[in-house]
């Protein structure tokens, strides 16, 4: 269950009836526990709770129902309970259907309210659900109840309009729905001159049943598009009751007023949603959760959409809030300064080309907000006016309704900045009629040109549109005055890898890239707005941070995107290596990002940002910052053929190509020999990712040339054989259907199936502190879901187990959703290793073996149940700490201190190793030895 969902079930529970025995079971319902969770709770199973009346979630919460006035003494023994430590309850929970109280036993943190008003408190208790709350909700949940009221009237409407759901007039929806949030929030903040306004005259003048509620609103929403002085002569004339309503226009309730037809529960949600306290919404909030009203497929993520203000302050404070607070600082209480800094603020444009509702927007105004106010103070004039304009925010979003929320949540947060800074009346003097200017462009930021957007001075040509819905969207050129600022260009933009790219986000990276790079259909959609930041960059003083994939600045990838983006002047000026940008998903969900900063002017010191195990962020100045976000020489890692000294050569394993022919599971492999006894010399033992990693248990048919014909005088294996043929045969591909000549045969065979092999995996899983490697006994087979080094030296299998290995393939190979993904040629062949002593040799060949002898010890455990992070076997620990202790020593002569350091050193011996190969220097090389 997501946000919205859980406040909705919680006040439905609130409403009703109070039911002392089902309390308790409705109650954790209402944060997702399904039926068969219930059931077991209800007979006794899985309930140890020792309080009367109590039902105990194990790691959850511990809730008891208790007799009315007894609620304080109730939770207090849910504290005291033995059950609630034994059970680990995070959570504990009384209510006597009057009043309810409840605490967070790890925080030590309470609310106490009545029962009816429990849906205000949601948000205290979202983690039952596993949803990690962030703190602007725990306090205050207005923004999700919000969003949750406004999408039951929101479906409720399209059920009962559903012309008005087509594409042509989803727009209409989606601007009826903008006026809404408008209205509550005008009728909450004094705007409307009338606490209530809106929502009592909705509900005195319509009626109950909601029919004539469109004809209500209407009116409503034509008053406020007429001059005051001029509705004496409007025809049809005002009625009274409207007239109430101010001048409000900006193009909001311009153009069409028509609202579709209510229903009695589009009527209620309507009434429901009026009586909310909208004078507490955070814009920056609720228009990242209301943008998902408005989508059918993002309606299932509602509540899920809000990233924290902490995270966005990742990308903003380096990129320019930074050194403003600096700047202040250092000014003092000096007028001139203070002055320039004020100044600087008000010429200062932030720029958000992916702006969704606008939350990286509001954001950074209100933090401008927060400096200027401070400037004012310690000049002594609170009672200024900003100077700072909301036309300095410009964005670019592809859909219209978050294109208007974004300007509605940046109007509330102009607002509320004033009220909270110059006080109520000096705020609502300002604040109507809004600002008809559209500052915020519907349209595709990857087409549009930024720099008409966004001018560096803002010449072009004005557009002011009636109606912002009708606004033709190729309006990218305006005109608002400034004298040539700074521009700061930040945002979240859609990341989609190339697999999930549609034809049109396909075509708009080709629009991009396609004269500039061969290879660009393999990049990330974010890409695009890197590369149009760079070109942007060009023409104006600019700096762009973008929160990104990690996988731009991994694996192949880099070696397209940086050099095209390093060829416009820029340098990374900042950047935040890998961590989770996380939002309100259950679970702890989001993805790990990136945040990088391009500049053509950055400074001489650079900064990388890191976050801990712990979520603490470290810091550290470097001279240079690499597309691969490590401190050290501005290299690309480029594929390699072979390994530039003395190291096996690794090749993936056989591509079997056979239908599921000659890969036979163990029962026909007893079959088959069961028949024929002499054909088990033609079943082998065969190994991917899954065989290796998990242990499952496949064979093949591994049958030479020369025995191909015997093979074929067994009935069963002859049919397999012709089964392949016929599979082959049928293939568009060339190279397959050559390989129906041999069915025998794997279609590519890399090993003659009598070697000892060193087996690495082509994907595996992030979680392991290791990458999994080993040896396989002689006669094993490998397929093209692994690598192989065959009879290879055993110090080879140290390198490839270290510490040292899994940082360079993590960062120059990337990574297939969250799992590594090794490559040879771009992983095993580029990474540095140092020119090794026969000693050094003889070490880590001993360190390989004592790691294989360590995973002997717990046989028949599989590599999955040995690098389980969490039990993981502590000689198997120390055989690794072991050997990442000699390798090391062979690189810096100590232990690296941290994964840093070790990708430093890695990343200047390979730009030492490739400046060699460039001068034509001959790499050391060594008879390969057998495999020891």
């Amino acid at each position: 269950m997501n946000a919205v969902e859980i406040e909705t079930a919680i006040s439905d529970l609130a409403f009703q009836p109070f039911d002392a025995a089902e309390f308790p079971f409705a109650f954790l319902a209402a944060f997702g526990n399904n039926d068969i969770a219930l059931k077991r709770l209800r007979t006794g199973n899985t309930n140890v709770s020792d309080v009367p009346g109590g039902v105990l979630q194990r790691k959850k919460i511990h809730i008891a129902a208790c007799a009315e006035g007894s609620v304080g003494q109730t939770l207090k023994a849910l504290r005291a309970s033995p059950a609630t430590a034994k059970a680990k309850a995070k959570f504990i929970l009384a209510t006597d259907g009057l009043t309810l109280e409840a605490e967070e036993l790890l925080s030590g943190e309470t609310i106490a309210c009545a029962y009816s008003d429990l849906p205000n408190h949601f948000g205290f208790l979202l983690p039952l659900a596993g949803i990690s709350t962030i703190k602007e909700i725990k306090d205050n949940p207005i923004d999700v109840r919000a969003t949750s009221k406004l999408n039951k009237l929101y479906v409720e409407l399209l059920s009962e309009n559903p012309g008005w759901a087509s594409s042509e007039r989803r727009h209409d929806m989606n601007h009826f729905m903008a006026r809404l949030v408008f209205c509550f929030f005008a009728e909450k903040t004094d705007i409307f001159n009338d606490d209530g306004l809106f929502t009592r005259t909705v509900d005195q003048m319509s009626e109950r049943n909601g029919a004539n509620t469109h004809e209500v609103l209407e009116t409503i929403f034509r008053a406020m598009n007429i001059k005051n002085d001029e509705r004496i002569n409007t025809q049809p004339r005002l009625p009274v009751w409207a007239s109430q309503f101010p001048y409000v226009n900006g193009g909001l309730f311009s153009g069409s007023t028509e609202v579709p037809r209510f229903t009695h529960m589009a009527r209620t949600y309507l009434m429901h949603a009026g009586g909310l306290n909208w004078k507490q919404i955070n814009p920056d909030i609720f228009g990242s959760m209301i943008q998902a009203v408005a989508d059918d497929e993002e309606r299932g993520a509602l509540g899920m959409h809000y990233t924290s203000v902490p995270n966005i302050l990742k990308v903003l404070n380096p990129l320019f809030l930074d050194d403003l607070r600096t700047q202040l600082t250092e000014a003092g209480d000096n007028e001139r300064k203070l002055l320039n800094l004020r100044k600087r603020l008000a010429r200062i444009r932030v720029f958000d080309p992916a702006c969704g509702s606008g939350n990286f927007l509001v954001i950074a105004y209100k933090q401008m907000r927060e400096i200027e106010a401070e400037i004012n103070r310690r000049l002594g004039k609170t009672q200024l006016g900003s100077e700072i304009p909301l036309t300095n925010f410009r964005g670019i979003e592809l859909r219209d309704f978050p294109a208007e929320i974004a300007r509605l949540a940046l109007i509330i947060a102009e607002f509320q900045c004033d009220v909270l800074y110059r006080g109520q009346k000096d705020a609502l003097a300002e604040f109507l009629p809004l600002d008809a200017q559209n500052w915020i462009v519907c349209g595709n930021a990857l087409r549009l040109d930024w720099l008409s957007v966004c001018p560096p001075t803002g010449t072009g040509v004005k557009l002011v549109a009636d109606d912002l819905f009708c606004t033709p969207q190729d309006q990218t050129e305006m005109d608002f005055a400034n004298e040539g600022g700074e521009t700061y260009i930040c945002g979240n933009p859609p990341y989609l890898g190339s697999t999930w790219q549609t034809a049109e986000q396909k075509d708009d990276l080709k629009a991009i890239f396609d004269h500039r790079a061969k290879s660009w259909k393999s990049l990330d959609y974010v890409a695009g707005w890197f590369m149009k930041a760079a070109d942007y960059s060009t023409k104006t003083d600019a700096a762009a941070a973008f929160v990104s994939t990690n996988s731009i600045c991994q694996g192949q990838q880099v070696p397209i995107l940086w050099p095209l983006i390093f060829s416009t002047g820029n340098k990374i000026a900042f950047a935040h290596t890998s961590f989770k940008w996380a939002n309100l998903a259950s679970h702890n969900a989001g993805v790990t990002v990136v945040i990088v900063c391009i500049s053509k002017y950055a400074k001489k010191k650079r900064l990388i940002y890191s976050t801990n195990s712990n979520g603490e962020v470290a810091v550290k100045e470097v001279e240079t910052i690499n597309a691969y976000l490590v401190s050290g020489v501005d290299v690309i890692v480029d594929k390699l053929l072979s390994p530039p000294d003395e190291r096996t050569q690794m090749d993936a394993g056989g591509k079997p190509v056979e239908g599921g022919h000659l890969l036979v599971t163990e029962e026909e492999k007893q079959r088959i020999v069961a028949k024929n006894p002499g054909a088990a010399k033609f079943v082998k033992r065969v190994y991917g990712a899954s065989e290796y990693i998990r242990g499952e248990i496949r064979f093949c048919l591994w049958i030479s040339d020369h025995h191909e014909q015997e093979a074929k005088a067994d009935e069963e294996i002859n049919r397999k054989l012709n089964a392949v043929a016929a599979l082959r045969l049928k293939s568009p591909k060339d190279a397959t259907k050559k390989g129906a000549a041999w069915p025998h045969k794997f279609e590519e065979v890399k090993q003659t199936g009598d070697e000892i092999v060193t087996i690495v995996p082509k994907v595996s899983s992030e979680s392991r502190g290791y990458l999994p490697v080993g040896l396989l006994p002689k006669g094993s087979i490998v397929t093209d879901l692994a690598f192989a080094l065959y009879d290879a030296p055993l110090w080879n299998m140290a390198f490839i187990a270290s510490r040292l290995h899994l940082v360079w393939i993590a960062t120059v190979c990337g990574k297939l959703k969250t799992d590594f993904r090794y490559s040879n040629t771009l992983g095993w062949n580029t990474f540095p290793v140092p020119l090794l002593t026969e000693q050094n040799k003889a070490d880590l060949t001993t360190c390989a073996e004592n790691i294989l002898l360590a995973r002997e010890i717990h046989f028949p455990a599989t590599i999955a149940d040995l690098y389980d992070p969490d039990n993981m076997p502590e000689n198997l620990r120390h055989a690794h700490e072991r050997n990442d202790e000699v390798l090391e020593r062979i690189y810096i002569g100590r232990r690296f201190k941290n994964d840093t350091e070790r990708l430093e050193k890695l990343f200047d011996l390979y730009s030492k190793m490739t400046a060699a190969a460039a001068k034509g220097k001959p790499a050391a090389k060594a008879t390969r030895g057998k495999a020891h």
